[in-house]
């Protein structure tokens, strides 16, 4: 058997795990002092230039958030008050592919809204799936790594994406979503999309609550078979960006309905999922979902360079009455997507048209590459000249207390924590006989491409026999093996 190396730091240290960051507790927040973490998402963050490493190919519009229902009771959060309306930026994309990538390829869809409120931007950084395919950041970019070039001959190779997903079993939620149907959506007009994380809500008293986000597509979901999908990759590469497009020109102005779960700040302790978990969802029969508002898409970029393209989406933007849970992933990206965009398109990327906020900026942040505002003294605080000054009681509420020890480790299991209750769910209770058959026929056509060998098929099957015998067995046959 060959001994493998100690994986290192980029500076020949052995690394202190694969797999765990580092966090107060098994449940608790990540924390700075993790150094190879952090080293991890800042070089996987300046791995491409100057495309996007991931989401690169997508299109966006401009539209409007309307809130129609009294939610104060949970956040005071000014955009989710009822009456008030919301400007905002919505960017689609694709995950995996590079910029001139076909956006009808089996991937998740980015879905990524930019609020323009009155106490600054808020951004949702989410999907057209409530989970995700991993629950650790420690993993994403290795994730990520597996699912784009090799290093030796530059191509694709679905061998080492089911490698990545065979040997990470939290992964099986979200790829038995991906090898549905709605793995390819017709259009990005008609899908939903999720804010995907779990987030805190706090209001006026500083009550508590935690909360996830669901856009529901008023025009119905639509999706393609893999046939279709593949017919328009090699007809229409650009399908998705030119349907949106033409929709809003047309003045077919595409809508979603918002709703939101609502779980009591207590009830995460002992709630029967970890209710952090990334590819988890709160099933509806704990928490429905509760209609706050709708927003419709009504503008399309005037330059899509300068709109989409300079767009910069970071969860770290969050307004007064809306904070971070402990989901290590959500932690994770509070520091890696404004990294991201101050490596791709500059420190001062915040001072571009859509990125700006619609409030005055008092920030002592100043001076930079390409910087457009130009702040007068003072530019440091404390001080006696008169300048702006922090007002904590703005964000009362937020805190939060959380003890434990500094250690690495997966989440403490929950009552039903398991990698594959939820994946046999989706299979025994929501996927028609139809969808069951195209995920199986979905399956055994990625996992049938000619350098994927006999044991990773071998592995493939059982990672789908785990979720459920019928789908194992499907998979099985379609693959040749017994």
């Amino acid at each position: 058997m060959t001994t493998r190396p100690v994986t290192t730091d980029d500076a020949g240290i052995p690394a202190p795990s694969d797999e765990h960051s580092l966090s107060v507790g098994p449940n608790g927040p990540l924390l700075l002092q993790d150094h190879y973490l952090i080293q991890k998402m800042a070089h996987f963050n300046r791995e491409r230039v100057p495309e996007r490493v991931v989401h690169a190919k997508g299109g966006g519009a401009h539209g409007i958030l309307q809130i129609t229902e009294d939610v104060s009771q949970f956040t005071k959060a000014g955009l989710f008050q009822k009456g008030v309306e919301t400007p905002l930026f919505l960017r689609f994309s694709t995950v995996a592919g590079e910029n001139g990538s076909a956006d009808t390829a089996r991937d998740p869809r980015g879905f990524a809204i930019k609020f323009y409120t009155q106490d600054g931007n808020y951004d949702i950084v989410g999907n057209n799936t409530p989970i995700f395919f991993i629950r650790d950041p420690q993993k994403f970019s290795d994730f990520i790594h597996s699912q784009k070039r090799r290093a030796d001959n530059h191509l694709h190779d679905h061998n080492m994406q089911w490698d990545f997903w065979t040997l990470s079993p939290e992964s099986a939620h979200q790829v038995t979503f991906l090898m549905t149907d709605r793995g390819t959506p017709a259009s990005w007009r008609h899908m939903h999309g999720f804010g995907s994380h779990t987030f805190l809500w706090y209001n006026a008293a500083g009550d508590k609550y935690w909360v996830k986000y669901h856009f529901k597509t008023d025009q119905g979901i639509r999706n393609l078979t893999a046939a279709e999908a593949q017919a328009l990759t090699a007809t229409d590469p650009d399908h998705h960006t030119r349907d949106l497009f033409e929709a809003i020109k047309r003045g077919d102005h595409p809508s979603w309905t918002v709703n939101v779960q609502i779980m009591p700040f207590e009830a995460a302790a002992d709630y029967r999922f970890n209710p952090f978990d990334l590819t988890k969802v709160w099933p509806h029969s704990d928490y429905p979902e509760i209609t706050i508002g709708r927003f419709v898409l009504n503008r399309n970029p005037e330059n899509y360079f300068a709109e989409v393209e300079q767009a910069g989406f970071e969860p770290a933007n969050l307004v007064p009455g809306i904070g971070a849970s402990p989901d290590k992933m959500l932690q994770g990206r509070l520091f890696s997507y404004p990294d991201a965009h101050r490596y791709r398109i500059g420190p001062n990327y915040l001072q571009l048209p859509i990125n700006q906020p619609r409030v005055p900026v008092h920030s002592y942040n100043f001076d930079g590459p390409m910087t457009y505002r130009n702040p007068q003294d003072p530019v440091y605080a404390p001080n006696t000249a008169g300048g702006p000054a922090a007002d904590p009681a703005l964000h009362s509420g937020e805190h939060y207390h959380v003890t434990g020890e500094v250690i690495r480790s997966a989440y403490v299991k929950h009552a039903e924590d398991d990698d594959y209750v939820q994946p046999r769910a989706l299979w025994e209770n929501v996927l028609p006989d139809t969808d069951r058959a195209h995920l199986v026929g979905n399956i055994v056509g990625h996992a049938s491409a000619p350098e994927v060998t006999t044991d990773m098929k071998r592995r493939v099957v059982d990672y789908w026999t785990n979720i459920h015998k019928d789908l194992g067995h499907g998979v099985a046959q379609g693959l040749g093996l017994a």
